[in-house]
């Protein structure tokens, strides 16, 4: 495992020779050690990728996109090495890890041919109404990104902004989160493999405060992608906004799911636990506020809390383990503080709500249902970023959708009926950037990926993604031989 910062093609120590513990959280040790960078390091690296960006930036998307397809066939080669490393690092399952490892493969093979389709579109003639103009449009790259990932997907996460970000012919500097930062490190030993030319890509392990905010903050940095929390968003937008940077931010959720009394019953349970169990609930975009009709109800919660206690809890390396802990103490305190909170809000506690008893170590919760939980519950209102489901019940499919859009947060939601003209109706009255019908979380690399309201601003992924690293240049030109004569009446000059 790598230890030391990447930067400008090489590995280095941080400049103030600080470093930053790794821990498991399944067992609760330290298990490596990182670098971590400071406000020197970081202006290193943001001048390493603007020098690098003088002859990247000149590439061709023909060019760029071998280095894509390297990269993806480098990360398919180490799959179960990685998968490995995010386990111990995250402490989900492996085979949700391998999944993550699968689909960052697929984000740097998608976004080769999105480098390559780049090219054909260059120079796209427009149609004008004065015949004497022609206009076409360039798409050139944005410079220097910043991009700072999250600890719920370290791996898939860097790829959904570094491939794009390479694509469009930008340089980056990424900080991943000092929660999990080794397979960002990973990444970078990879693109060094694969001769990615020295500065394009520059990885700085470290805080947010130390490493992020001067980041963010740097005159050279044009672009900054951020994925996180909202209140460290609203941060990184105020810092952007002195050099009125280009900026993306895919934040919090609370995400609603409605359930129509004629859903059928198994294929709801297994959506609605895959929408707030996958990743132990440590997902931005989780179904976590569950609006049910009260005629389905009391079988569906009943069918719900006996799935949920033989969910298999333990260790990600553990063969059959279906949830494993949560990210760090810090996450497990706030997760365990929510659930008590909403208790004496007047929330029921169906199932779990605490530590597995046989589990003495490690950052494990319980799956949890919470019923009954008040609308002023901040329960109800806000992110827990755990494996806690809060439910309530609905009448009529006003009110259904009237709860589901009663939130600050839009990133995404669910409804689920065997009817699929109510559904389609449904669903386009949620108030989301993504919308799920019949299912809950499926997320491809294709489609846009980002929320409304105060879950973020832009999208990623798909077409979208890339274009978050390109500025749209039109060049415009004069192909009459007509003098234009706005001035120079006389275009001789002989005047009268």
């Amino acid at each position: 495992m790598r230890d030391k910062l990447y930067l400008d093609g090489e590995w280095r120590d941080a400049r103030g020779g600080e470093t930053l513990p790794v821990v498991n959280p399944s067992t609760e040790e330290v298990f490596h050690t990182v670098a971590a960078a400071g406000p020197e390091d970081v202006d290193d690296a943001v001048r390493a990728a603007a020098r690098a960006f003088h002859t990247w930036g000149r590439t061709s998307g023909a060019e760029r996109a071998p280095h894509l397809r390297a990269i993806a066939r480098r990360l398919r080669e180490r799959r179960e090495e990685l998968a490995t490393l995010e386990v111990l690092d995250n402490g989900k399952p492996l085979p949700e890890a391998l999944w993550d490892v699968d689909d960052a493969v697929g984000c740097f093979e998608y976004y080769a041919e999105l480098a390559e389709e780049l090219d054909g579109r260059q120079d796209t003639a427009l149609p004008l109404p004065d015949g004497r103009f022609t206009c076409r449009v360039r798409y050139a790259p944005v410079g220097v990104a910043g991009l700072i990932t999250p600890w719920n997907y370290p791996l898939l996460m860097a790829a959904w902004k570094v491939a794009p970000a390479l694509a469009a012919g930008a340089t980056m500097v990424l900080k991943p989160s000092e929660v999990t930062p080794v397979t960002a490190l990973e990444l970078a030993a990879i693109t060094h493999e694969i001769g990615l030319p020295r500065g394009v890509l520059n990885v700085l392990t470290g805080t947010g405060r130390g490493a992020g905010e001067p980041l963010a903050r740097h005159p050279d940095v044009r672009k900054v992608a951020f994925t996180g929390s909202g209140p460290v968003g609203v941060k990184v937008m105020s810092a952007c906004a002195a050099d009125v940077k280009c900026v993306s931010l895919e934040l919090g959720g609370k995400s609603p799911m409605i359930v129509c009394a004629d859903a059928p019953l198994d294929a709801t349970v297994e959506w609605i636990m895959f929408g707030i169990y996958w990743n132990q609930g440590q997902v931005c975009s989780a179904t976590s506020r569950l609006i049910v009709d009260e005629r389905l109800a009391p079988a569906l919660l009943e069918r719900l809390a006996h799935e949920s206690r033989r969910i298999v809890i333990g260790d990600g390396l553990t063969p059959g383990t279906l949830l494993g802990p949560l990210v760090s103490e810090a996450q497990h305190r706030q997760v365990a503080r929510r659930v008590q909170s909403a208790v004496a809000d007047g929330a029921r506690v169906l199932c779990g709500g605490k530590r597995p008893p046989e589990l003495e170590r490690g950052y494990f919760y319980e799956p949890t249902v919470l019923t009954d939980v008040p609308v002023t519950s901040s329960a109800w209102a806000e992110e827990i970023f755990g494996p806690v489901l809060c439910v309530r019940t609905f009448r009529t499919e006003e009110e259904a959708i009237a709860l589901a859009n009663d939130s600050p947060f839009g990133l995404a939601a669910a409804v689920m009926s065997a009817d699929s003209e109510r559904a389609e109706r449904i669903a386009r009255q949620m108030d989301a950037g993504i919308v799920w019908i019949n299912c809950s979380q499926p997320t491809f690399t294709q489609a846009p990926w980002g929320g409304t309201k105060k879950s973020g601003i832009g999208r990623e992924l798909g077409q979208w993604g890339l274009d978050n690293y390109l500025e749209t240049k039109q060049l415009t030109t004069y192909t009459s031989t007509q003098p234009w004569g706005w001035y120079l009446k006389d275009p001789s000059g002989a005047g009268t």
